[in-house]
């Protein structure tokens, strides 16, 4: 029976309790509605969907689900039950593999089975059980690590089918009980069953050179490795030349040569080296790390401060933005001159600034004005009239749902690579800030199941006392691997960069979770804005003038007094107690800005907890005397005439009012619009200018559109169930199909929808392919005619099948989409 039709009615005998459960655990079946339980069924046992729901599977769920997909054969429905799989689980129960198989069950993942032909009558009272079928396709070529059988190989690799009879030979020359073989083939099954027993393997090695088991040992968790000249390798090796252990395995067959650099260990050799298990670290529970600890009040103080640090960094990083935007490279982000100018500004290192601008980005701080192509604060920003407490919430939530990466700036860029190569090549460039390569669609998701194993860790650990547990990258990747080995390698990518910058959010404090993460990671926003609100101190309003013209800021200063106290002074040194220096520069810069000498004492006087010095208020007051003396302004075009009266009729000229004209001269006027505007409005006036562009003092002024300010960030936790609405909707549907309309009794589908059938169709080729089985297809020709044939499917791809007609003996090509229905000509006997 098809496997699709089998989950289908193993879906439609379930309850209504039982689905929903199913539609929790993986809401893309639903996504969007089904119309019946085969087109679900045909949805479940998709490779992305299989592949989605692996994803969430703990280790020992993977461990169970590899073992059943190598003991048995969808093809000829061979299953097995929970009493076969434990016999090559070390350290199983026959409960423990009973109660995952269910769970299994429950996502769709496998479904019962008839027993084997030939299985004792006594064993009909064990379930039994049968995997999807594109099971093989989502695990791989090595499931638990093991490799391919002999048989596979002779049949995928042209080689070690050209030398298999004569290994087989050599071995039997040598003394070796081995079967003989004549063909590639009985070659494969001679070395599979001499190498089937631990016990005759073991026999076999206890003569190999030294090191050969350290060799083995190396692939007790892959079956492929590399050697460099492998296949070279194996012919001097076939000689009868052993030189070391890969020599002395490879002549054995113990190894197999794939390419000039790659070796893989076959199924029964890699089996038999475990002891006849598939899998030796079984547990049902996590691994528990070894952690320290450290106390409360640490932790606390350590994540205020981070907290407090952030928000000061993030206000002088838009002032500084506001005062100078980052211009952007043409490939796109910031580049390393710019970025170092920012941190020089910020007083901090390269690394930590880009973490800073990554934030603000992808926080909506900061904008890429289209016009100049330069990030640059958006006006009336509403993030700087918050509460504190409110703005790192703002900055939190933005950081949870963002799908960049601030960590990865700096960062070697990775090129593409291939699907099996484990590891991809660094272009030589770095990744640079607000850059597209930043950029990670799963880092949401990464992000959120970090904070609950921390969250799981720290709950786990806690002293009796009241110290966390410091947690470190590897007790996160350590629990990380266990909860979802499928995803163990984006967790490893990432799960360093997501905790630096959880801890200069304050979510962890003293390498510790703190209230504040554990609040987060439970969706509780509300109770860490009010654990925040109880300890951050509130922002200060002052600040310590000091005779050597410095202001001291005895704290983290409000944003409003820390923008102000910038532009009248140079920042100095890092963290609360922030030096401000005066200096005539500085005192001329806040001049320019539209101050005079009597606003900025009259501001030092109001924000200054001492009484401004002597020394401040002379240099205020000579450097306010000194400036004005001489004008600059900002120009596109001027005017120049000789005809005063006429230059002075032209700046009263109402309709001229938008060139912004400016008299600065009897017979010369300014204008804020580019030579040949202003020359366009004169001549609409009645005037005849000539333009004089090649003018080398003609400034040009580009003109910005300003947009609004980003809307404050609602974290919303990433999708993991629909809505109960969706649920009830899709349950209505599947209960209530019409019988009359699909033809099942029971209200079901025998044939199911269009993507049922295609499903059916696309697992009958690929089934008739590996069998090499004939099938009937109804093809329909060009004319609309449908035409019943006979045939041996060979290949199918791209939306085409390769088939062999036996009638006609020819190959030839059909469109799928030509196809009406597909049917096995022949079933498989037993």
């Amino acid at each position: 029976m098809s496997l699709i039709r089998a989950l289908s009615k193993d879906l439609e005998a379930r309850s209504d309790e039982s689905l929903r459960a199913l539609f929790a655990a993986r809401p893309d079946l639903i996504s969007p509605a089904v119309p019946d339980f085969p087109a679900l069924a045909a949805r479940a046992s998709a490779r992305v969907s299989v592949q989605r729901a692996l994803e969430r599977l703990n280790r020992p769920q993977m461990q169970v689900l590899e073992t059943l997909h190598l003991c048995t054969n969808t093809d000829t429905e061979h299953s097995a039950s929970a009493a076969g799989l434990r016999k090559f689980i070390a350290g199983s129960s026959l409960a423990a593999v009973e109660q995952i198989l269910a769970s299994l069950q429950e996502l769709a993942l496998v479904h019962q089975a008839e027993p084997p032909h030939g299985t004792a009558a006594s064993a009909h009272r064990q379930r039994f059980y049968l995997p999807v079928g594109c099971l093989k396709d989502v695990v791989g070529i090595y499931p638990a690590g093991l490799g391919r059988s002999y048989t596979e190989l002779v049949r995928l690799q042209p080689a070690f089918a050209q030398r298999a009879v004569q290994l087989v030979a050599e071995l039997r020359r040598s003394g070796v009980a081995i079967q003989g073989a004549t063909t590639p083939m009985e070659a494969a099954l001679a070395l599979q069953h001499w190498t089937s027993s631990p016990e005759a393997l073991r026999r076999v090695l206890a003569a190999a050179p030294e090191r050969t088991t350290a060799l083995l040992a190396r692939f007790g968790n892959w079956a492929m490795g590399a050697v460099p000249q492998a296949q070279r390798k194996a012919s001097v090796a076939n000689e009868g030349t052993d030189v070391g252990p890969v020599d002395w395995l490879l002549a054995r067959g113990l190894l197999v040569p794939l390419d000039a650099a790659h070796v893989e260990l076959p199924h029964s050799v890699g089996l038999s080296l475990r002891g006849g298990a598939i899998i030796n670290d079984f547990t049902l529970s996590p691994p528990v790390p070894e952690l320290g600890h450290t106390t409360a009040v640490l932790r606390r103080n350590a994540a205020l401060g981070a907290i407090a640090e952030t928000l000061r960094l993030v206000g002088e990083l838009l002032y500084a933005l506001k005062e100078q935007p980052l211009v952007t490279l043409r490939s796109g982000g910031v580049g390393v001159r710019e970025m170092k100018r920012l941190a020089d500004a910020l007083r901090v290192d390269l690394r930590r600034a880009g973490l800073l601008l990554e934030l603000c980005g992808l926080a909506g701080l900061v904008r890429l004005d289209v016009d100049s192509s330069a990030w640059v604060q958006p006006p009336q920003l509403e993030w700087l009239v918050l509460p504190r407490q409110e703005q790192w919430l703002w900055l939190v939530n933005a950081w949870l749902a963002s799908e960049r990466v601030p960590s990865l700036v700096g960062q070697p860029v990775i090129g593409p690579g291939s699907v099996s190569a484990p590891h991809r090549a660094a272009t030589g460039s770095t990744i640079n800030a607000l850059s597209a390569e930043a950029q990670r669609p799963d880092a949401p998701v990464i992000r959120k199941r970090i904070l609950e194993i921390l969250n799981d860790l720290t709950g786990e650990a806690a002293a009796p006392d009241g110290k966390a547990p410091v947690l470190d990258a590897a007790a996160v990747l350590q629990r990380a691997e266990w909860a979802q080995p499928r995803m163990a390698r984006r967790f490893s990518s990432l799960i360093r960069g997501v905790l630096a910058e959880a801890e200069m959010l304050g979510l962890i404090g003293s390498g510790a979770l703190s209230q504040l993460g554990s609040a987060i990671a439970e969706d509780n926003p509300d109770e860490a804005l009010g654990v925040l609100g109880e300890h951050l101190p509130a922002a200060l309003n002052h600040v310590l003038l000091q005779a050597d013209l410095t202001a001291v800021a005895p704290g983290y200063l409000s944003p409003e007094l820390s923008e102000k106290l910038l532009l009248m002074a140079d920042a100095e040194g890092q963290g609360p107690a922030t030096i401000y220096r005066f200096s005539p520069h500085s005192v001329r810069r806040a001049l320019d800005a539209g101050y005079d000498a009597p606003g900025m004492l009259g501001f030092l006087r109001e924000h200054s907890a001492t009484a401004v010095p002597q020394p401040l208020e002379y240099l205020v007051q000579d450097t306010a005397a000194r400036h004005g003396r001489l004008r600059v302004g900002a120009a596109a075009s001027f005017i120049q005439s000789d005809d005063e009266a006429t230059v002075m009729e032209l700046a009263s000229e109402s309709k001229a009012s938008g060139l912004g004209l400016a008299r600065i001269a009897p017979t010369v006027l300014i204008s804020s619009a580019p030579p040949r505007e202003t020359a366009q409005v004169l001549r609409s006036l009645g005037l005849s200018p000539s333009v004089e562009e090649s003018e080398p003092s003609v400034l040009r002024l580009r003109r910005t559109t300003s947009a609004p300010g980003s809307a404050r960030p609602v974290y919303t936790a990433p999708r993991t169930a629909p809505a109960e609405a969706e649920v009830e909707a899709q349950l209505a549907v599947l209960r209530h199909v019409n019988p009359a309309a699909t033809g099942s009794p029971n209200g079901g589908s025998a044939a199911g929808s269009g993507e049922s059938a295609t499903q059916l169709g696309l697992e009958t080729l690929q089934r008739a392919i590996r069998l090499k089985q004939r099938v009937s297809m109804n093809v329909v020709d060009s004319l609309g005619n449908a035409n019943l044939e006979t045939v041996v499917p060979l290949s199918v791809s791209g939306g085409r099948v390769r088939v062999f007609d036996p009638a006609k003996d020819t190959e030839r090509v059909v469109s799928i989409h030509r196809i009406i229905d597909i049917e096995a000509a022949e079933e498989l006997r037993q």
